[in-house]
């Protein structure tokens, strides 16, 4: 079991899914936790729901493709928390379709929420741990920023993007104290994998040695680790969830 108690959390993308798990774990493992999302009533659900655990929660709505808006949430979060250990950036999007019939604007936004999002917020709480001299930053990549995919070609970029940001990231701040990693996910249980195909489903699961999907609380387990004190000589490293998909 980790222990986070005082530690100051944030989640990005934390109001459902992988994302909600991350903030759950590290609330019951005793952290203080902020979180942001863009749906103002699934953010105020989660706020209540976090706050079972007996921390401080600050939610708040959040454009992390806003240069303003991350540097705004790190602020207030910073404020209400007393603090910023640990950020995980976990907010993503997709927008799937082949390379030749997709359109900028898919590619834009894409890029422009997974990877310049990763970019903006870890900016903006890089400056708190850059004068604290101590920090931790966890980067959810994707399985397919490491093997590419057919019909996410801008989804795969955005991630294998992550991959190389927190690999320059820990470099250019492991003098300080900073320790940059990321989780590479497979297949996790989710809303979206609900949705497959039971066909689907099938060629999935013969594709994975485990023969089954993560749990988002697998995913959990792993981004705890690399921000816990158990991983305190790990840095710039990607760590792959995926059950054996990819090996």
């Amino acid at each position: 079991m980790f222990d986070f108690k005082g530690q100051k959390v944030v989640v990005t993308g934390a109001t459902r899914g992988i994302g909600l798990a991350l903030a759950e774990a590290f609330a019951q493992a005793g952290a203080d936790v902020a979180v942001c999302g863009t749906n103002e009533e699934l953010l105020a659900k989660t706020k209540e729901h976090l706050q079972s655990f007996g921390g401080k929660v600050f939610a708040a709505k959040c454009n992390i493709s806003s240069a303003s808006d991350c540097a705004a949430f790190v602020e207030g979060a910073v404020k209400e928390l007393g603090g910023l250990d640990v950020l995980v950036n976990n907010a993503g999007i997709t927008k799937d379709g082949l390379v030749v019939r997709m359109s900028e604007a898919d590619w834009d936004a894409v890029i422009n929420v997974n990877l310049t999002g990763t970019f903006l917020m870890s900016k903006a709480a890089l400056k708190v741990m850059f004068k604290q001299r101590s920090g931790n930053i966890v980067n959810i990549s994707s399985v397919i920023g490491q093997m590419g995919n057919a019909g996410q070609a801008n989804y795969a970029a955005s991630k294998a993007g992550i991959i190389g940001l927190t690999k320059s990231l820990a470099k250019e701040f492991g003098s300080r104290g900073v320790r940059v990693n990321a989780v590479a996910p497979g297949f996790v249980h989710t809303a979206m994998t609900d949705a497959m195909s039971e066909e689907m489903k099938e060629k999935a699961f013969s594709a994975i040695a485990l023969k089954r999907f993560a749990e988002p609380q697998d995913i959990a387990k792993a981004v705890m680790f690399l921000a816990s004190r158990d991983a305190s000589y790990i840095t710039g490293h990607v760590l792959a969830v995926n059950g054996g998909l990819y090996i």
